[in-house]
């Protein structure tokens, strides 16, 4: 069956064309309108704060991202977090004027107000808490997590602060690690610090390449290469350099002294301005310099030390030990010598000892071998300068060196 056939007047026709037109229009306004208010360019520039926008950016918050042009992959939640972005990818702002400053910096993360506030430039940092990060401009590759960690920051880049007021005052020093409350607060330009502890290397300013852990080398300012582990190890040293500190209080009182070691509890703590001395379980001596010591008096009775015994050694020299533990050997330069003249009937003397065989006691020798020589007793009665004696001046061996010249005369 064929449609009916309609016929209509031009009048009529050209009426409902117009009104048809007229419809027909207004359907496609709607349409037109639904569309471009659906399309990613129609709300990339300036989007209202209600989630998911194009290119993978999600803003919540007054005037979050309000900046944003061709951005992509960032994320801002909060008051004014990442308002000046424009550029920057993959940014993540969460918090009151969170990256407020960031234009084309990429790859942040910032958590808290201020984090990161001034960043304008800055890649890869991290910021945790209140003002982390608050002054970094250009500065990359930092992590602050805490109050005000690395708050002064500007372009020092590769630092890590955690713990409150970490790296507080750092500008442009690079490379730094503190871990603890006011570790490397006062670090300005210094360069590859670490510091493990509260306070660790708090008054450190420019030094550089320092490791300190528990609280350790509060007091350094400028001095460099220092190694401290232990609490107040190295704690008064300012300039020092070179030193290392194992132990709690090991060099504590060295304030300007450099390549000194300490090993041990209260090791070298004595050291003040001294340099290159080695104390290993002993305090040292204040300013002494150059020199080793190991034990301490009255507590270390017996040494025992591997590869020496049945080493020979020729062309080598006898080793003797003083009073107070002092090792050294004797010399026979006259360079060393007043007074030369010759022996005469000095060694007379000699014809007065008495040899004698003899065992130690067991506690001494329990083996009980067969000794032979003199009773320092004996021959201090007959020469007084043929013995050695303790530190209470009683006499507790012979001078066996000085006894064999005499035999010669």
């Amino acid at each position: 069956m064929n449609d009916p056939i309609i016929h209509i007047s031009n009048k009529t026709t050209t009426g409902s064309t117009k009104r048809r037109s007229l419809r027909r229009g207004s359907v496609l306004m709607v349409l037109a309108a639904a569309w471009f208010a659906l399309s990613p360019l129609a709300r990339a520039v300036n989007p209202p704060p209600d989630g998911g926008y194009p290119n993978a950016n999600t803003a919540e918050g007054e005037d979050a991202l309000s900046k944003l042009t061709i951005g992509i992959d960032n994320t801002a939640i909060g008051f004014n977090a990442l308002f000046s972005n424009t550029r920057g990818n993959e940014n993540t702002a969460v918090g009151f004027d969170a990256l407020f400053s960031n234009t084309i910096g990429q790859k942040n993360t910032a958590m808290g107000v201020n984090a990161l506030l001034f960043n304008t430039r800055g890649e890869e940092n991290t910021a945790m808490g209140v003002n982390a990060l608050l002054s970094n401009t250009t500065g990359g590759g930092n992590t602050a997590i805490g109050l005000n960690a690395l708050v002064a920051n500007k372009t020092g880049g590769g630092n890590v602060a955690i713990g409150a007021d970490a790296l507080f005052n750092n500008t442009t020093g690079g490379a730094n690690t503190a871990s603890g409350v006011f570790a490397l607060g006062s670090n300005t330009t210094g360069f590859f610090n670490t510091a493990t502890g509260n306070g660790a290397l708090f008054n450190n300013t420019t030094g550089s390449s320092n490791t300190a852990s528990g609280g350790a080398l509060s007091s350094n300012t400028t001095g460099n290469n220092n190694t401290a582990d232990g609490d107040l190890a190295l704690a008064l040293n300012e300039t020092g350099s070179d030193n290392t500190a194992v132990g709690s209080e090991a060099l504590r009182s060295n304030r300007t002294g450099s390549n000194n070691v300490g090993l041990g509890v209260l090791a070298g703590a004595s050291i003040t301005t001294g340099s290159n001395d080695i104390d290993i379980g002993t305090e040292g001596v204040a300013d002494e310099s150059n020199t080793i010591r190991i034990g301490r008096k009255g507590t270390h009775n017996n040494t025992f030390i591997a590869g020496i015994s049945g080493v020979t050694v020729a062309g080598g020299v006898e080793v003797i030990v003083g009073a107070n533990g002092h090792l050294g050997t004797v010399t026979s330069s006259e360079r060393y010598k007043d007074g030369i003249k010759p022996m005469d009937k000095a060694s007379e003397a000699i014809l007065a000892l008495k040899p004698v065989a003899f065992r130690y006691k067991h506690e001494l020798d329990p083996a009980g071998i067969p000794q032979f020589g003199l009773v320092a007793e004996q021959v201090e009665k007959v020469n007084p300068d043929l013995v050695a004696r303790d530190e209470q001046g009683k006499a507790y061996t012979v001078r066996y060196d000085s006894v064999n010249a005499m035999l010669l005369n």
